[in-house]
């Protein structure tokens, strides 16, 4: 897989590369965010990681950029010094898929990406993937999904909306990424569509305990659908 790697510290880009390529994928490396936002015009990635403090553009305005102008379903991470869970919860709520603070752990990074790779389907570039999780199965290209076998039938937007929650199992999906993702277009702070959306979606695919999953809203952030163990 083709990684993107946003850092401005040579020894930690350097540090970076070396993890990621001993994990089995390539990785090109910018020191500068208007570089890397030239570069992602041209040239699809896997996955970004993205360095929060940059000279130039912040990891945060680029993740905005991102998400506003590639497709919503590349995974980015932000590798940060700043590790404080305000901070945390801030890049989050932003639309980050992962936040590993810093000093990076090779081990962990390498397991992290894997485990963002996986579930973005392994493809990127709005390349049609089938995602495959507990009893659930997603068809992108077909767009339909299964509960052990079973076809459930969503709207558009909510099958949308039931595989952004499946991609980022376990991570708070912000309500302003929902409503970019899904969308596209402002949606007023007092409207009930998100939680309609949510409801009719947690109904449709039995989001219970005996199902292997919930889906909970995160007060003032978002939703997270979280894995239950048996």
């Amino acid at each position: 897989m083709k990684i993107a790697s946003l850092e401005d510290e040579p020894a930690q880009a350097a540090w970076i590369r070396q993890i990621v390529v001993e994990s089995g994928h390539s990785c090109t490396s910018f020191s500068q965010s208007r570089q890397l936002l030239l570069q992602l015009r041209d040239e699809p990635f896997d996955l970004l990681l993205l360095d929060w403090q940059m000279p130039d553009l912040s990891g945060t305005e680029v993740l905005r950029w991102t998400r506003a102008n590639l497709d919503r379903h590349v995974p980015v991470m932000f590798l940060s010094c700043r590790g404080t869970e305000e901070d945390v919860v801030q890049g989050l709520a932003s639309g980050a898929d992962d936040y590993m603070v810093k000093p990076i752990r090779p081990r962990e990074l390498a397991a992290r990406i894997q485990s963002l790779l996986r579930r973005a389907g392994g493809k990127a570039g709005g390349q049609d993937a089938r995602l495959e999780i507990g009893g659930y199965v997603f068809d992108s290209a077909a767009r339909t999904v299964t509960l052990q076998g079973r076809p459930i039938g969503l709207t558009p937007k909510e099958f949308d909306l039931a595989l952004l929650l499946f991609r980022n199992e376990g991570r708070i999906v912000a309500r302003n990424h929902i409503v970019a993702a899904i969308w596209g277009r402002e949606i007023s702070p007092l409207s009930r569509t998100i939680d309609t959306h949510m409801s009719r979606v947690r109904s449709k695919l039995a989001l219970r305990a005996e199902h292997g999953f919930r889906l909970l809203p995160v007060y003032t952030h978002g939703y997270r659908l979280e894995a239950v163990e048996s």
